[in-house]
């Protein structure tokens, strides 16, 4: 494409349309706000959805393949023109790509009114599409470091068809489609933070001539991610199995040292940075109480799951969600209040999730205090967040 004519036509469309944050962080943003009040209204109640999702597997499902691939989604797309040097997906390719996801959301909500066949390839056109799209650009660009990008993005879309099948009645393990899209998801982030976290971290650090600079990648971390990974994945697959629960506590071991090498600490005085040393944070207490679940059957393994869920995976993309847009809209890298209330209010969110496991006499109390933080720690994102993703910045 020319230059010249690139630019004019990126000029002419829609700023929503533009880059791929900008649509998929607002989804992002408004979905995980809205999916979630919508559930604690059906836990609450009682009630149920036209759907062939029970409520609850509605919520695992819609937090999974609706949020959360959102934000995939919108952070892919627009990493990927930096890793190949190609031109952003926009315009009306985009435009497709978000309103298959949004067609994906429909067919959920209401799949008990309509064919089986018809929800699940509704559903998955969304994924499969975004597959293609990742891949061609990798390969086009030659960018081969980064092919095993598309590993992540295959396993939830085949995690996405067996929670379909499970909910249809197929014989399927129980829970095996939300355990592997969990395992996905956590594997995706501690790959990624690996490259941001520390480079980030060194970054700042050095303009202000701060000694002790975060550690190299090296075999710690390599070590770290192939403990966590296996536990991870033989946990989707075979979740009481004791030596499971063996390897995620050697992975969270791990990556906890791995996550001390980031000099976290040293980051205190700027949010949009120490956010994402708590993110991680979040992963490590998570796979460690998920591994002591597994070895001991009076622990509740959602305590885990929710530390991973709630915490790590919700931290993570909140703490990328706000620094995308501040640095892709021409803004400077530092959290304002609203940005840092943001960042408590997830956090908050996660800590009485997490609790809620353990509080059995208080534990419907703790999961409506939870929510209310999850809905206003997204609410605000899209409050504040949302003008920057639909207007240019001469527009405010």
């Amino acid at each position: 494409m020319n230059i010249v004519a690139g630019d004019v036509a990126s000029r002419s469309m829609p700023i929503l349309l533009t880059q791929g944050f900008r649509p998929f962080f607002l989804a992002a943003g408004l979905w995980s706000a809205a999916a979630l009040a919508l559930w604690i209204v059906l836990f609450v109640t009682g009630t149920a959805l036209p759907s062939r999702f029970d409520p609850l597997a509605w919520h695992i499902h819609e937090m999974l393949f609706g949020f959360v691939m959102a934000a995939i989604a919108g952070f892919l797309l627009t990493a990927i023109p930096n890793w190949t040097q190609r031109r952003p997906i926009n315009g009306g390719p985009l435009a497709l790509l978000a309103a298959l996801w949004l067609v994906g959301r429909i067919a959920c909500l209401v799949s008990a009114l309509v064919p089986p066949w018809l929800a699940v390839a509704a559903d998955l056109s969304f994924p499969v599409v975004l597959l293609g799209v990742i891949a061609r650009e990798i390969v086009a660009g030659r960018n081969w470091r980064n092919l095993p990008m598309v590993a992540p993005v295959t396993v939830l879309g085949i995690a996405n068809l067996l929670m379909h099948l499970e909910a249809d009645g197929v014989a399927v393990p129980a829970g095996l489609g939300w355990r592997l899209g969990v395992a996905a998801v956590i594997v995706l982030i501690s790959v990624m933070a690996g490259r941001i976290v520390p480079s980030f971290t060194r970054n700042w650090l050095a303009k202000r001539l701060v000694p002790n600079l975060p550690s190299a990648h090296g075999w710690i971390d390599q070590t770290a991610l192939g403990a966590l990974h296996a536990g991870l994945f033989g946990w989707a697959f075979f979740p009481a199995f004791r030596a499971v629960g063996l390897l995620l506590l050697l992975g969270a071991a791990l990556n906890l040292w791995r996550l001390l090498r980031w000099r976290g600490g040293a980051t205190a005085a700027e949010p949009l940075l120490l956010v994402l040393h708590i993110g991680y944070a979040w992963l490590v207490l998570g796979a460690a109480l998920l591994g002591l679940a597994v070895l001991d059957a009076d622990l509740p393994q959602s305590a885990g799951i929710h530390a991973l869920t709630a915490g790590a995976i919700g931290t993570m993309i909140l703490a990328v969600m706000t620094r995308v847009t501040l640095g892709h809209t021409g803004r400077d890298l530092s959290a304002d209040r609203v940005t840092g209330l943001i960042y408590v209010l997830v956090t908050l969110a996660a800590i009485t999730r997490v609790a809620a496991a353990f509080g059995a006499d208080w534990t419907i109390a703790l999961l409506i205090v939870s929510a209310g933080c999850w809905i206003a720690a997204f609410g605000l994102f899209v409050v504040c967040y949302g003008p920057m993703l639909l207007f240019p910045r001469d527009a405010h």
